[in-house]
């Protein structure tokens, strides 16, 4: 059974942040994955007013009933406030934050319609406040790895399971669309609740699409098959891919195989507390270039995982800030040849006080896969 997911003082905890930053005595929140993270209410539409010693959850009466029900379970101090719709959630905004001077608000969630409507509503004045539940989300406690370690454990068994499929892929026509119709079943079969993300599976010429979407494209023999897929686990997500090779393939692309496999081993390795992204991000890159491929490495080599599939930290040249304990990130280099064909390998690390370890399990090396008529 999972640990329970409590959320006591976040609300605090927040607004303490947004103060010492930017000097406001409230904030607002309209991001969902800010809102659960919060308060423990998963709906799909909400405002959250945190206020010193106060908070409430603005929500229509889809959600009245859950959102009491989860702030009680995640032992969030906020009061859920029924509001049916749009335009009262927002007078009721504007009683919230009477006698407020100062209010932040994320620019990256706020369109401009809807910054207008605050500032009309309301005589506070509303300050840009950008990232603040972001930061505080990036450190994630035992019971939120517990979720994503079981969201990659179910996408280990799922593609354990698919593997006879792609063995079976040369003497008969198996589809990019065939596997990931697999892999999203058997992964809701052994525990997520669905897939974290489209998943990716990109064969031939598709492989060095790095975020291609499946297509009907036969899996042939001498193909990489690139598979990025993941689980969803209570909100919480898991991130991995695998690169297969099918029957005879060039020496070429078995050599950036073991290339990229030996870059995402060392950028692996390098990944530890007070390491920065940047420097993780050179590891891998600095192997792939002194290889002759660096032009063919499309992305940055890894980001954050959480709430959301992409989040802070991130794993990349520009990220100079060091990784803390409780941090889970991805490492993913890969390389992306057109005629020859793509290769990624990618795991989920969790970020630990003295070194790391891998929230996914899945053989890499000696993927190389016969077909039936080569046994």
């Amino acid at each position: 059974m999972l640990p329970p997911l409590l959320v006591t003082n976040r609300l605090q905890h927040a607004l303490s942040a947004a103060n010492n930053s930017f000097g406001v005595e409230a904030l607002v929140v309209t991001s969902m994955e800010n809102v659960r993270w919060l308060t423990g209410f998963s709906g799909s539409v909400a405002l959250l007013i945190v206020k010193e010693d106060d908070a409430a959850l603005i929500v229509d009466g889809r959600y009245a009933q859950q959102a009491a029900e989860q702030i009680r379970l995640s032992g969030a101090e906020c009061r859920v406030v029924l509001a049916p719709t749009q335009s009262l959630q927002m007078e009721r905004l504007s009683r919230e934050l009477t006698g407020l001077a100062t209010c932040g608000f994320d620019s990256n969630d706020v369109s401009v319609l809807t910054f207008e409507t605050f500032v009309s509503l309301s005589s506070c004045k509303f300050v840009v406040a950008t990232g603040v539940v972001q930061q505080l989300r990036r450190i994630k406690t035992d019971a939120e790895v517990a979720r994503m370690e079981m969201a990659a454990h179910a996408t280990d068994l799922a593609l354990s399971d698919v593997r006879s499929l792609l063995e079976d892929a040369v003497d008969h026509d198996v589809s990019e669309r065939d596997v990931r119709d697999e892999l999203e079943y058997k992964m809701r079969r052994h525990g997520a609740d669905g897939p974290s993300y489209e998943t990716i599976v990109a064969t031939g010429e598709n492989s060095v699409k790095p975020h291609h979407r499946p297509t009907s494209t036969f899996i042939r023999e001498g193909d990489s098959v690139v598979i990025d897929v993941g689980g969803l686990v209570d909100g919480y997500h898991s991130d991995m891919t695998r690169t297969f090779l099918i029957g005879e393939v060039s020496s070429e692309l078995k050599k950036i195989h073991d290339l990229v496999l030996h870059a995402q081993h060392e950028g692996v390795n390098s990944v530890r507390a007070g390491v920065s992204g940047s420097s993780i991000d050179q590891v891998c890159r600095g192997i792939i270039t002194d290889a002759g491929y660096g032009p063919e490495f499309l992305h940055g080599t890894g980001h954050g995982v959480g709430l959301q599939i992409h989040e802070l930290p991130w794993v990349r040249t520009d990220f100079v800030e060091p990784l803390q304990p409780g941090e889970v990130v991805t490492v993913e280099p890969g390389v992306y040849r057109v005629g020859v064909g793509g290769v990624r390998i990618e795991d989920l690390i969790l970020v630990t006080a003295t070194s790391s370890r891998s929230l996914t399990q899945s053989r890499k090396e000696s993927l190389c896969l016969p077909s039936r008529r080569m046994i």
